[in-house]
């Protein structure tokens, strides 16, 4: 089986899975419903093509290995480097026998420190983006596919594609406008899109060319929102971490087993977690008893305080621009006052 081809024909699994018209797929870009479901499926799709396809086509010299395959592929190095850092911290056995105890709490928690940061980095962005398309309408993560026909690469290839994911917004110097106009062949306006965010964002209904008058605040918006989205996804993700490092986790790994075919003690093992997980955040936000000093006492409440306040101030910040645009005007700019040549 050559791995770096892709018939159409094996595309069908996921033109069902995420409810895309194959015929439709072929003539544009389709845009995909942002569900959740959706999102896990084309992550799922886009890691397995990075340890299957991309990297065979990449290691041939293929001619139809692109940009896009490479920036796919890394997030390889980022899940081997997590792995690296959990294995680094649990290397105790070897490293310290006689601290054995103490190196196995640390690195269990450091461990869970990784994921934790992984998990709350990307669970964070919610945070901004899902109010920020409930208050103006503006999905800043709303994906769509593309297919791309590749080049034969033997003379007996044909029908050679690719499904790549995008997002609409993905650049805000060329977004995809083309996917969010109206198709005719199902007697949608042509700007049936934009005229729901004008009308959301205070513009007004009825406008003659909501597109033009629209496009501008939206590249605001997003811009906005990535702004307060990355700041405030690495203080939630620097909380995933000192969420790890409380005490109650110490009582959690004693007791905790890992085996999933030990069905009733690992039932019981993720009970332990949901309640090692409460106590750890009421550790965290109120401050362990042995504490000592004020930042020692007051510090979970310091980080979570200011990625909050950060999370709060950037979402502001980009719902805010739908009703006061940064633009400059021509009397802005124009001194009217003065005389001017045009050559």
């Amino acid at each position: 089986m050559n791995l770096s081809v892709q018939k159409i024909d094996n595309l069908k699994p996921v033109f069902t899975s995420l409810n895309v018209d194959q015929e439709e797929l072929k003539k544009h870009p389709v845009v995909i419903k942002n569900t959740l479901s959706n999102r896990m499926y084309i992550g799922w799709d886009k890691f397995t093509n990075a340890i299957t396809m991309y990297p065979a086509r990449g290691l041939k010299g293929s001619k139809n290995s692109n940009f896009y395959e490479f920036l796919t592929m890394g997030t390889i190095p980022y899940l081997t480097g997590s792995l690296t850092l959990m294995a680094v911290f649990n290397a105790y056995n070897s490293f310290l026998p006689r601290d054995k105890k103490v190196a196995a709490s640390f690195g269990k928690k450091m461990a869970l420190g990784v994921l934790f940061y992984g998990l709350a980095k990307t669970i964070s962005k919610n945070f901004v983006t899902h109010p920020v398309k409930w208050i103006t309408g503006v999905d800043t993560e709303e994906p769509y596919a593309e297919l791309k026909y590749k080049l034969p690469e033997t003379i007996n290839d044909t029908d050679i594609t690719s499904l790549e994911y995008h997002k609409v917004l993905e650049s805000l110097e060329f977004p995809r406008w083309d996917v969010k106009y109206g198709d005719d062949a199902k007697g949608e306006p042509r700007n049936i899109w934009f005229d729901k965010i004008a009308k959301k964002i205070g513009l007004g209904s009825d406008l003659k060319d909501s597109d033009q008058d629209v496009k501008p605040r939206v590249k605001e918006i997003a811009a906005k929102t990535n702004l307060a989205k990355i700041f405030s996804s690495y203080l939630w993700a620097g909380v995933g971490v000192a969420l790890a490092m409380q005490k109650p986790w110490d009582e959690f790994f004693n007791q905790a087993t890992f085996k999933p075919w030990k069905i009733k003690p690992f039932i019981k093992t993720l009970g332990n977690f949901c309640d090692a997980s409460l106590k750890s955040c009421k550790e965290l936000f109120v401050g362990p008893r042995d504490a000592e000093g004020i930042f020692k006492k007051h510090s979970g409440k310091l980080i979570i305080g200011l990625a909050t306040l950060t999370t709060v101030s950037g979402l502001l910040n980009a719902v805010i621009s739908r009703h006061n645009p940064s633009k400059l005007s021509t009397d802005d700019v124009i001194d009217k006052s003065r005389k001017y040549v045009v050559d």
